[in-house]
């Protein structure tokens, strides 16, 4: 084995393999000794062989150096080149990105990298790879390549990503073989954020393989115990879909919307569209026959310390035990003005907090449209 080789494997597997080739003083070498002492060992049985096979005696000149091998060093021989084999599968197989499904019909694999938005501090990432993009890469990464390992890439975009935006590194995240999707944790909301899949060798130089669509993450706020549409995600596509920019005029990933269309076995797009087809218009009940009608309500929320006294119009608020409150109230076509106080526990201090809120609802005048639009 070369020395490259050698110094792909860790210090626990090259000391395992000069125990078995016999290296005196193993035990208590560096990582560097035991390459170097493997390295001289191999050279030395080579000139060993060598000069055995000069002196052996005509008739046994057409045997192979395996057989002149004792059987103790055979099989000490076969045990190296498992243990070799086991561990060179397993790091191809930790390495590994191309995909094992995920194969359109005419049986090759949509490359692609798709990024959704969860919620203001989480983004999911889901890819699929072919084996020729690892293999391009790793021919670019020519001997970097023993010490590659895969990462997702999460660069922060600016100005929402149009063509003259610029990028930010905000960090790598080192992934595995065996998997095609990733959650990744973003502090900075709201933003836009851009994900690419690749590799990174030992001179830290990332190869990228595929780079994913654009998303911004909403504005942070809204607790966990108000909002739970993210029970199921599975029942919640149209909601991921649409923070994710698929209905956004500026979406131009055809990636997510294939992958949604995937999942859900449904089109994604316009709702005028998807949900009603594109010759509903002629079909449409008559004026005074549709019914539509709009209301709203306010969700007020905070925190405080456990044990606080909270009020919001003189009536009291409920507090859960880690501090947070929730109220659910009207928002009626008016200005309001909502006071909202808390009393210390001792009470020895009192604040108040007062939020001034306004609907103002507009009917507009209905389109109707022709069957022949």
């Amino acid at each position: 084995m070369t020395q490259a080789a050698l110094k792909s494997y860790t210090h626990k597997d090259l000391a395992q393999m000069a125990k078995r080739g016999g290296v005196r003083g193993w035990h208590s070498m560096r990582k560097d000794q035991l390459v170097k002492a493997l390295l001289q060992a191999g050279k030395t049985t080579k000139s060993q062989a060598s000069t055995a096979n000069s002196k052996k005696p005509a008739r046994r000149a057409g045997k192979t150096a395996q057989q002149t091998k004792s059987p103790q060093a055979r099989k000490a021989s076969a045990r190296v080149q498992r243990h070799l084999s086991k561990v060179r599968a397993k790091l191809e197989e930790t390495k590994n990105l191309a995909s094992r499904n995920g194969k359109a019909k005419g049986g090759r694999v949509k490359e692609r990298i798709v990024v959704m938005v969860r919620d203001p501090y989480w983004l999911h990432v889901y890819w699929e790879v072919r084996r020729k993009s690892v293999e391009r890469v790793q021919a670019a990464m020519s001997q970097d390549w023993h010490t590659a390992k895969p990462y997702l890439r999460l660069l922060e975009v600016h100005d929402g990503g149009s063509a003259s935006a610029s990028e930010t590194v905000v960090r790598d995240i080192e992934v595995h073989g065996g998997v095609n999707n990733w959650y990744v944790h973003v502090d900075n909301s709201p933003a836009s954020y851009r994900l690419e899949l690749g590799y990174i060798g030992s001179e830290g130089r990332f190869f990228p393989l595929v780079r994913s669509n654009v998303v911004t993450t909403p504005e942070p706020g809204s607790s966990d115990a108000i909002d739970e549409n993210w029970t199921d995600v599975a029942e919640n596509f149209d909601k991921i879909y649409a923070m994710s920019g698929g209905y956004s005029p500026d979406n131009n990933s055809l990636e997510l919307q294939e992958l949604f269309e995937e999942r859900l076995r449904r089109p994604m797009g316009s709702p005028m569209v998807t949900r009603y087809g594109a010759g509903t218009p002629g079909l449409m009940p008559a004026a005074h026959d549709f019914r539509f009608e709009v209301d709203a309500e306010m969700i007020v929320y905070g925190v405080t310390n456990p044990g606080t006294h909270v009020s919001l119009r003189g009536e009291p608020v409920k507090i859960r035990p880690d501090g947070t409150f929730t109220v659910r109230m009207s928002l009626p076509n008016q200005r309001q003005v909502i006071p909202v106080v808390a009393s210390a526990a001792n009470g020895a201090e009192q604040r108040t907090i007062v939020l001034a809120v306004e609907r103002n609802t507009k009917v507009m005048e209905p389109v109707v449209r022709e069957a022949n639009e």
